[in-house]
């Protein structure tokens, strides 16, 4: 962490009270850490690259879950399904993370709804129909729709890549509901919480990807596109 020394006249920009002890990009200015651990993700919107968010991302205790409240329990994801679909996997929290990048002012709530939504979608086109749910929330909309574009372009390169449609709509589901249930579980009950958004970034990260003005790409490699 970088420190400095502030004026003895400068004062927290949030409270306006106590002295500041860190500059806040979410603020645009100084303020203590007080109002940096009881404002942030509640009143401020902070950036996925603040440190103190990361830091407070990685220490955080997250509210105890009752496993009969996790949602579409019907949808049984056993570790068979996660080993032999890990590219879908992989691929749809790629997509769940650039829709978001992509769709300024998304938090956690944004992604959770847009994952339902979908889910509901793929729920239908499973039982034969096809009805599009869609939020009535237009940045989990906006998600919605970038999603749905990642998949057809996942199928179509897949058809490629191979000669045959490969992906079934079931397989969509089940990653959909892996990530929703990912979700569920880093959800810190803040009203602007990034906390899952951050677990995707660092996923992506350890798996070597990073995005920068080309789009995203492995380490040492061209700009590429996934899968």
């Amino acid at each position: 962490m970088i420190r400095y020394e502030l004026a003895s006249t400068a004062i927290c920009q949030l409270c306006e009270t106590r002295r500041p002890r860190r500059a806040c990009p979410g603020v645009g200015g100084d303020i203590c850490s007080v109002c940096c651990g009881t404002e942030r993700e509640v009143t401020v919107t902070c950036p996925l690259d603040c440190p103190y968010l990361q830091d407070a991302h990685r220490h955080e205790k997250l509210p105890e879950l009752d496993p009969d409240q996790m949602p579409n329990r019907d949808i049984d994801l056993t570790g068979q399904f996660v080993d032999e679909h890990q590219p879908l996997i992989n691929y749809t929290s790629f997509s769940l993370l650039d829709a978001a990048l992509n769709t300024p002012g998304t938090v956690d709530s944004d992604l959770r709804e847009a994952l339902e939504s979908l889910i509901k979608t793929y729920r239908t086109r499973e039982s034969g129909l096809y009805y599009e749910t869609r939020p009535a929330n237009l940045l989990a909309a906006a998600l919605h729709q970038r999603m749905q574009q990642g998949f057809e372009d996942y199928r179509r390169r897949l058809r490629e890549r191979t000669g045959v449609a490969a992906l079934r709509d079931a397989e969509i589901l089940g990653a959909l509901v892996f990530w929703q249930r990912m979700a569920v579980l880093h959800n810190n009950g803040r009203r602007l919480s990034r906390s899952f958004l951050g677990l995707l970034r660092e996923a992506l990260a350890d798996a070597g990807l990073s995005r920068g003005p080309g789009g995203w790409q492995a380490r040492g490699q061209s700009p590429l596109v996934l899968p």
